[in-house]
């Protein structure tokens, strides 16, 4: 979805600046000149200073659920083994009871664990919308500056010269105005259930069945 809005922008402000158009500067570069320059906006995200930044925010905030859903299936884990343990004394009724109360605890734990995972999820995808939304002016500049009229993504471009990338020009262009101060939007808590880990993470144990 980012991609197909950027690669439209971006088509978008080549008809803009189509005319008048500035002296190429294509031979600093030793690039071809071209009305059509292509662009890798995967290596554009990646490897920007912004980019990496909001990559690493994302990764350290998928660190931090993935411990907390171990911490978790740690204590269930151990909950599990004393309620286990306590079987044998327990009355039949009172048995089935805790298990139906653990399992539906599990239960609300795995449903907690994905809303945070959909969060992270959202707030990654927002983060790199708001990236491509920044690069759009930069690379206009950019396209301007190299008389070009068009960008296209090389995912998109099926044979062309790499003389016509500009996508290491466009990196510095954006470390140069965007630098890497980013914030990522804090994750939101679910709105009830027990804290909980990533839903891609290890799932908790399974409940204790309850015994006829």
């Amino acid at each position: 979805m980012f991609r197909a809005a950027l690669r439209v922008a971006a088509f978008g402000i080549g008809a803009a600046v189509a005319a008048p158009m500035m002296t190429p500067v294509f031979a600093q570069d030793g690039m071809i000149p071209s009305a059509v320059v292509t662009l890798d906006r995967i290596r554009l995200f990646e490897d920007s200073l912004v980019g990496r930044a909001i990559l690493q925010q994302v990764e350290a905030a998928s660190a931090d659920l993935i411990a907390e859903n171990r911490r978790l299936e740690a204590a269930l884990e151990a909950e599990e083994r004393a309620l286990t343990e306590r079987r044998a004394n327990l009355p039949t009724d009172e048995f089935r009871e805790l298990a139906r109360e653990f399992d539906t605890r599990v239960e609300e734990l795995r449903v907690a664990q994905e809303a945070k995972s959909r969060a992270l999820t959202r707030a990654r995808d927002a983060e790199q919308q708001r990236f491509f939304e920044a690069a759009v002016p930069v690379l206009a500049e950019l396209m301007q500056d190299l008389g070009a009229v068009a960008i296209i993504d090389r995912s998109a471009v099926i044979l062309s010269f790499d003389r016509i990338d500009i996508t290491d020009q466009a990196i510095a262009r954006l470390d140069a105005e965007l630098g890497q101060d980013v914030l990522l939007e804090p994750v939101p808590e679910p709105e009830s259930g027990p804290e909980s880990g990533p839903a891609d993470d290890p799932a908790p144990p399974a409940p204790v069945p309850a015994q006829p």
